[in-house]
């Protein structure tokens, strides 16, 4: 199998709102930062792939309009997927390794603040059987918190420190929207407050990969992606047990995540309970913290929507980039209480 490595991750300063800021506009700094870390222009990608949701932009096909971020004349190879960027990093990724590409530029992006996101999230739910009640994202994710509850396997005190913990470590991370430890906040939907849930805002991200020796070329230590794999629980909500995942665990033994140890893990837990759910399914509790969660603070530090999971790889990227890893773990998801999840080894050289 041809060897694979992210060689440049960037992105945006994630904010609250954007208004005076369109996607383009908010996309062009974070393309052009990623290409000139690699010396590389426009003309020398192979294969551009992005990630976003025309419902969060309120039209159809609104990615279009982003492509003139990247520059589509001369004409280029594009594909787009309407999920987060991690999984156009996956479409990238499968692209390289086939043969059809040795170079590939993804990016993702998402503006929350135009609309009420939690009301476009309900459009993720089986449209049949839940999505008439209209449940929205918190309040499912308060079922999966109380299910864990319930269950003994957390409690609200716990649930704080995680918000804490993401917060602090979010104070030397320049692009983050929330920095430093808060109070737990007041209650939202029992039992989660509002420091156990996500901030609203936008943002862009975006990573290179490219194959082999053209990696090593253009990037001093490459992250190199020795496995990714992507699983998906049932729709229906009523068959599934909301305290496990899993999908995840499935993915990550695919990804070889369980074959040697890690040092880092950049978790996709936009609240506070999806943590322990994901810690768990990664058997990250039985490491006694010798394996960093989330350093860089996490969707409870900033969550542009459909950019998170990329970023959580290329958070993951950049700290073995730097040599402050050598093995890590990056997981992104979707849907609702961890439907879909992604998992991705890198290691350095």
């Amino acid at each position: 199998m041809r060897e694979v490595a992210i060689v440049a991750f960037g992105q945006s300063v994630h904010v609250r709102d954007s208004a005076e800021t369109s996607e383009v506009e908010m996309l062009m700094p974070v393309l052009h930062d990623v290409l000139a870390q690699t010396g590389l222009a426009a003309r020398d990608i192979d294969f551009t792939c992005s990630g976003s949701s025309d419902y969060l932009a309120g039209r159809a096909f609104s990615f279009t309009m982003a492509l003139d971020g990247v520059g589509a004349w001369p004409p280029i190879s594009e594909s787009h997927v309407e999920m987060d960027g991690a999984w156009a990093l996956y479409e990238a990724w499968v692209k390289i390794l086939t043969g059809e590409a040795d170079t590939a530029l993804v990016y993702a992006y998402g503006k929350s603040s135009p609309g009420d996101l939690r009301e476009v999230l309900t459009r993720q739910l089986d449209p049949y059987c839940v999505a008439p009640l209209w449940p929205d994202s918190v309040a499912l994710a308060a079922l999966q918190a109380q299910a864990l509850i319930d269950a003994g396997l957390t409690d609200e005190r716990a649930l704080a420190g995680i918000a804490a913990r993401s917060r602090t470590a979010a104070e030397s991370n320049p692009h983050a929207q929330l920095r430093g430890p808060g109070p737990a906040g007041e209650p939202l939907v029992a039992p989660l407050r509002t420091g156990d849930c996500p901030p609203i805002g936008d943002g862009a991200a975006a990573v290179v990969l490219a194959a082999g020796d053209t990696a090593r070329r253009l990037a001093p230590r490459p992250a190199w992606i020795r496995g990714l794999d992507h699983r998906i629980e049932a729709h229906s909500l009523g068959v599934r047990d909301l305290t496990d995942s899993p999908s995840t665990r499935l993915a990550a033994q695919r990804a070889g995540a369980f074959e040697r140890p890690l040092d880092t893990a950049e978790l996709h837990a936009p609240f506070t309970s999806q943590e322990v759910v994901l810690r768990r399914a990664l058997n990250l509790d039985a490491t006694d913290g010798t394996v960093r969660i989330n350093p860089s603070g996490g969707a409870l530090a900033a969550n542009p929507v459909m950019a998170t999971g990329l970023i959580r790889l290329g958070e993951a990227a950049a700290r073995i980039h730097r040599g402050a890893s050598d093995r890590a773990l990056a997981h992104a998801t979707s849907g609702p209480c961890l439907q879909q999840n992604l998992v991705a080894v890198l290691e350095g050289e």
